[in-house]
């Protein structure tokens, strides 16, 4: 596994971790997340020469923890630009007093689903994209 592609390429988690706090609207966030899939499923199966989905899983986890820490250190500037976050928060009647907290139980769960499709993503670039070229033999 190359562990350095799969931090470089959740960097994109980072900064949309950052930017949705203010800057990008929740009904663009989605525009967003679709460019970022899609360039990195090419970088994976431009780099990897195998296990693309996991790949892609795997870049998705990382997001998740990223886009988790900043919206949990960051909650009211976050919550501000996302009401319908706040209202889901209150339709969870045991933690609606913590969404802090209800952020850190959700972020695993949404970051497997989203990796699900990010490996998918990743796996069928591998299919279209032509991957890295074999090292010469001496």
């Amino acid at each position: 596994m190359n562990w350095k592609l799969i931090f470089q390429l959740s960097l994109f988690g980072l900064i949309m971790a950052f930017g949705t706090i203010s800057l990008i609207p929740e009904k663009t966030e989605g525009i967003f997340w679709v460019v970022i899939f899609i360039f990195c499923a090419y970088v994976i199966a431009k780099r990897c020469k195998e296990r693309y989905f996991l790949y892609g899983f795997l870049v998705s986890i990382f997001n998740s923890v990223w886009i988790t820490l900043a919206h949990v250190i960051f909650y009211n500037s976050y919550i501000l630009h996302h009401m319908d976050m706040a209202k889901m928060g209150d339709n969870m009647h045991v933690l609606s007093t913590h969404p802090r907290l209800l952020m850190i139980i959700l972020s695993p769960i949404f970051g497997a689903i989203f990796g699900l499709f990010q490996g998918l993503f990743a796996f069928i670039a591998s299919k279209i994209v032509k991957g890295p070229m074999p090292k010469a033999q001496v």
